[in-house]
Formats: C-alpha cells, structure tokens, sequence
C-alpha cells in the first residue's frame, strides 16, 4: 500500500467511525425491512420481514398484509420501500435527510438478499490498526472496523499486561459502555496464564490469581468484566474461578496445560467458557484427555472457535464444532492487523510480524491472534466447509450471546441478542446471497452501513 493510499484507508476509516459515534448517539428511529431471506439459529425462511419500533423488534412474518399493518403501527409506509441498492443507502445514518434514515424510520427492501441478525464477537483484541489496550480512540477505530463487518455487539478483549495497565484499560471500557451499546464489557485474556502455554502473551506479566489481584481487577472493571481466561491448575486457579464467578463474570478455562480433572474442577467451580478450543492448550490424548473433554461433556460450557483455517485447521475445524452443537461460538481473536495490510504490528508490548494474513509474534515465531472477522467466518463455515446457513450463523450469533445470558433480557443489552425475533433486539444484517459478504449493518435499531 503507498503512502497516500494508506493515508487515504486511514481518512476513510476516521470517518466511518465519527459516522459510528453520532450514529450512536442519536435517538433510534422505527425501520422495516422485507423481501429477504431470513437466516437465524431457528432456521431458513423465505420472503420474510421484520419491523422495529426503534427499540427492538417488535413483529416478524412472510405476509404482506401483515407487513403493511405492522409498519403502520409505528408510524412507517410499507410502500416506501428504498431498495437495498440504492445509493442513499451507504450514506451514514449521521445524514438524516437521506432515503434510509428520514425522520419517519425507512423501509428498506432487501431485493432477496440473506438476512440474519448481528454477529456477536465475544473474544476480539482489535481492527483497523488499533487495539482496545489503546484508549477510546483505539476501541473507536478498532470497534468501527469489526462493525464494517457486520459485528454488531462485542466483548473487547484486553491482552496481558502490567496489572495497573490491566485496570487502567478495564476503567476505559467501563467508562464507554454508558455510550456505546455495541460494547458489551470486557474479557481479560490474562494475567492469569500458564507461562508453558502463553501464547503471544508477555512471560514478564503472568500472575497467581491470589485473592488481593482478583479483587483489584474486579473494583477497576466496575462491573463491565464479562470474561477472564484462567489456567485452572496455577496455585490459586479454582480458587479465583470461584471468586470471579461469584462477582458475576464468567470465567474461561483457556491457556493452560491443566489435565481432565483439574479442568472439571474449574468448570464445578463456575468457569463457562473454553478459551479457543485447541489454541494454547494441551490437546487430545488417549490417555491423558487433558481440558477439550471436560469442556466437550459440561453442557454449561460454550467452546470458543476460531474458524480462519490457520489457528485450527479444516478438518478439526469440523470435527471440533461437531463436540457441542449449539455451544460452539465462533470468535475472532482478531488484533490490530485485521482488515490491514501485511506489516508490522504491536499486540501489548510485543512486536508482530504479519505475511499473508497470518500473525506471528517476531520473537519465537508464535502465533500471535488472528485477522479474522465473524463475517469471515460465517463465509468459511457456509462456502468452504458446508455448514448450514442455520448453524453457521447460530455460532456468531446466538451461541456467543447465551455465554453470558444476553439471550435473554438482561441490564446490560436490554433487549435480547440472536434471533430475528419479537422481543429481540434490532441488530440486523443484510448479506449478499452468493458470497455472504455483509453488505448492510443495523445495531440497536440504528443504521450503520
């Protein structure tokens, strides 16, 4: 990429996310779309609509007639379509005058493209050249670039660092959450990890989870810690699994080389989640089962995978979504270098090397997260793996969402998350059919691309 290209990208990329910001901050407006083809975790529906109040989805259906009648109860004209193609319909949601996003709502018509509802990423470091280490700016350019792709809520994942750092970073995320529903908490991915299986994390920072750590992560998150990866078998391991889960997080078995029993010891002690099933762990053996089992057996648990082909290959890629049908979430681990150029890249203090789209730390060579986007991976699973269109797209989105309860009605989104459904809130996608490429973006009933 030459310089003005790249200066060019950057200009484009700052205003996308200025356009996500007041986007954000307006008040939501009443939106229909129909004439699309509906893909959620409840399966495949054709000619189908849904209308919003602004609030959630208030009504769904295949009936013109009942389409008409609920535009009209909140105040829309069901034959004031603007087609799905038409050029007002790039032009950001900041832009009130526009077709899309009158004073009235909008009535958009699909023109059968796929819809399902936003993707749920619940395990991302960054985008678009940033982090969420790196202060609002970077959660702005880092959370705009994962919303380009249909990323429409997001735990934002803070990597390993000094423990005042740490807290630093999780007061950062509590203090944007009151302004940005697309910003679900955070999850620590350390300091709490098995130095033997420490990924991309610094060596220099990994900690026993004693009581007096848990306690100062706790008071920094101020209640938006909604995940923390843990080594269950490190000295103070259950005990801080039983800790956290207490204070309302859910804990991950993840980056460690703990045996079969020691991790059911951390799932008993309220851990919910597997961190990357396969990465950064101790894997299959015939006689050492080691945490994938454990995980794999407890119905509680939602297993964490990254589906780019790189972290986990093809075949296991198959045959570990196969373990647990519908508590298979796919996540990104995606780090700054997502939707980038191959280059030179930080993750933490660490330098990173990225060729071909794979991250490398420069070090030791170690993979050191992904460029993968949930839009990525749902195209993976359905195009190239032959997944359903129902059980891909259940994998980013309602899967993700249950492993903390947003399912369900909860403080933090209101609304639930997941489904095309009365009752759940108004994230919608618009893809194209062919490729699964996102091509419109709703979040919290707001228009966004």
């Amino acid at each position: 990429v030459s310089e003005s290209e790249g200066m060019k990208m950057e200009q484009s990329r700052e205003r996308f996310a200025n356009e996500v910001d007041i986007a954000l901050a307006q008040s939501a407006r009443p939106f229909a779309i129909h004439n699309a083809r509906k893909v959620d975790a409840r399966g495949v529906a054709e000619h189908y609509w849904i209308v919003s109040d602004g609030s959630a989805i208030i009504a769904t259906g295949n009936r013109d007639d009942d389409f008409a009648a609920a535009c009209a109860s909140v105040g829309l004209d069901a034959d004031a379509a603007v087609g799905a193609d038409a050029d007002s319909d790039s032009v950001s949601s900041a832009d009130s005058g526009n077709a899309m996003t009158g004073s009235a709502g909008s009535v958009t018509d699909a023109a059968g493209r796929m819809m399902t509802p936003g993707y749920v990423d619940i395990h991302a470091h960054g985008s678009w050249g940033s982090s969420f280490d790196d202060g609002v700016q970077g959660i702005r350019l880092a959370r705009a670039g994962h919303m380009m792709h249909g990323t429409t809520r997001q735990v934002l994942s803070l990597i390993t660092n000094p423990l005042d750092v740490m807290c630093a970073n999780l007061e950062t995320v509590h203090g944007m959450m009151s302004a940005r529903p697309d910003i679900l908490g955070a999850h620590l991915e350390g300091p709490f990890l098995a130095l033997s299986r420490k990924g991309a994390h610094d060596p220099e920072c990994l900690k026993d989870p004693v009581p007096e750590y848990v306690d100062r992560l706790l008071q920094a998150a101020g209640g938006c810690l909604r995940q923390i990866t843990i080594a269950p078998e490190l000295p103070h391991g259950i005990d801080a699994i039983r800790r956290f889960a207490a204070a309302g997080v859910v804990p991950a078995v993840g980056h460690c080389d703990a045996d079969y029993a020691t991790a059911r010891k951390g799932f008993d002690a309220g851990a919910g989640i597997m961190t990357h099933m396969f990465n950064a762990m101790n894997g299959l053996h015939h006689r050492e089962p080691g945490p994938i089992p454990a995980a794999v057996e407890d119905p509680r648990v939602t297993i964490e995978l990254i589906n780019d082909g790189f972290h986990v290959q093809n075949p296991m890629v198959r045959l570990g979504f196969g373990f647990a049908p519908h508590r298979t979430a796919f996540v990104t681990d995606a780090m700054a270098a997502t939707d980038c150029p191959d280059g030179h890249y930080l993750l933490g203090a660490l330098d990173v090397d990225v060729i071909d789209g794979h991250a490398r730390l420069v070090s030791n060579g170690a993979i050191a997260g992904s460029t993968l986007t949930l839009e990525k991976a749902v195209q993976r699973a359905v195009l190239e793996l032959g997944f359903t269109p129902a059980d891909a797209v259940e994998a980013a989105t309602l899967t993700p969402a249950k492993a903390f309860g947003f399912d369900r009605a909860n403080p933090v989104t209101k609304q639930p998350l997941g489904l095309l459904a009365p009752g759940y809130a108004a994230d919608v996608l618009l893809l194209d059919p062919a490729t699964w490429s996102v091509t419109h973006v709703w979040c919290d009933a707001r228009p966004l691309r």
